[in-house]
Parts: C-alpha cells; structure tokens; sequence
C-alpha cells in the first residue's frame, strides 16, 4: 500500500499460531490503547504558568472509547496512520473496511461519513469511523496551519485500508 506523506505502524497476528492469538489479540487492543494514550499526551498543549499552585496532570486518561463490529480476529492487527494535510488540503471520497478511531494531533479536522452530519475536530479531539462506511468530507479545516490525524485501524483482512469511491457512491450527503 502506497499512501505519501503518511507514516504506519503495523502489527498483526499469524493465523498459523493459534495459542499466540490467544494472548496477541489481547496485546493489539492494549497497543492501541496505549498508542491512543501516548498520542494524547504528546498532543496536549502546555498550561500556562500563572503563579497559582497546579494540580499535578494525569498520567493517563482514557481519551475515547467505542465498542467495535463484532470481528473473526484470525488475522487481527492494527494499524496506525498519520495523515498531514496541508493548509486547506482534503481527501477525494473515500472507504475503509476496517473500523477506524481517529485522532487529531495538530490542528483542525472537518470530516463527514455518509449519512451523518459533518464535524469538526480539533487537538486533542477523537471520533469513530465504522467500517465500510463513505467518507465524503476529510479535510483541513483550517487556510493557514497545517492538520495531523493519527488513524488507528483495527482490521481483521489484509485488504487495502483507504479505496476511493465512485462518484455515484459519493453523491449526496444522506
């Protein structure tokens, strides 16, 4: 899979270790948590000090939380995306197979699935992306600084992450 000026992280489990499943699966859940934790640290800014004694920051805090598609988990892995769009830069209707937890690091994220109202995400800020759905809107939302999303994708196929939707598909907003 060739996707520019984006960085992943994949891990996945072999469908020939069985008793590795048992304790792998687990371990990916925990990997995502755990990358979701660490990005949320990174991405919250600093307080400023204003003399006054401050309450020591939370070491972790769950920053999002949704059940997932019931899934085979033979082949489970997830898969960590960074996205940078550039001042005013977005993405042609798109779809993932996969359930997909975004994160937004840097900036401002307008995005819209088919069928929903469009939203938009600031840093620090997470949302849900079910599977199979259309992404109509997935763009910076800001014209002056740039965007960075972290999209955490729990799949159990091998198949491609992101394929582009047909005009016909994507037309419409419900």
């Amino acid at each position: 899979m060739d996707l520019p000026g984006r960085t992943i992280v994949t891990y996945c489990v072999s469908r020939e270790n069985q008793a590795m499943n048992r304790i792998a699966k687990p371990l990916v859940l925990a990997v995502i948590i755990l990358g979701t934790a660490a990005a949320a640290t990174r991405a919250i800014p600093a307080k400023q000090n204003s003399g006054a004694p401050q309450a020591k920051p939370e070491r972790a805090r769950i920053a999002f939380s949704q059940p997932l598609p019931p899934m085979k988990g033979e082949n489970l892995r997830a898969v960590l995306v960074e996205v940078n769009y550039g001042p005013g830069e977005s993405s042609l209707p798109h779809t993932h197979p996969c359930p997909v937890i975004g994160y937004v690091l840097e900036g401002a994220l307008r995005t819209q699935v088919k069928g929903e109202p469009e939203a938009v995400y600031n840093a620090g800020e997470s949302f849900y992306e079910p599977p199979n759905g259309i992404h109509l809107v997935s763009a910076n939302a800001g014209k002056k600084d740039s965007a960075k999303l972290l999209a955490i994708f729990v799949c159990d196929t091998n198949a491609n992450l992101s394929s582009p939707v047909p005009a016909s598909k994507s037309s419409g907003v419900n």
